[in-house]
């Protein structure tokens, strides 16, 4: 299976893995975006305040310091760690050994 029939299945909310990586139990999956309070947010977390765009959209209570976290692709690690925003190498996206992973 090649990366874009992958990303097609991330979509749909799969999981998969390549058959030449090394480690047991890797896989990757599509986190989807998400809205919460920026108080929730630990230190250093990137992302984009949308509270006044929200207010003006669609005013309800407590939407003052909302952060929007985008849709990106996660890893879980041979580690069992979870690797945030996973980026493709370019071994990883020229590849055709791409499995289904079972949820």
């Amino acid at each position: 299976m090649n990366f874009g029939n992958v990303i097609e299945g991330l979509k749909q909310g799969r999981r998969y893995a390549r058959a030449g990586w090394n480690g047991k139990g890797m896989w990757i999956a599509l986190t989807p975006g998400s809205l919460f309070e920026a108080k929730h947010a630990r230190p250093g977390h990137a992302a984009k305040h949308r509270a006044d765009e929200l207010q003006r959209d669609q005013p309800h209570e407590g939407a003052e310091g909302l952060i929007e976290l985008a849709p990106h692709i996660d890893m879980r690690a041979a580690d069992g760690t979870m690797v945030i925003g996973w980026l493709a190498s370019q071994t990883d996206m020229l590849a055709e050994d791409w499995e289904e992973v079972a949820a």
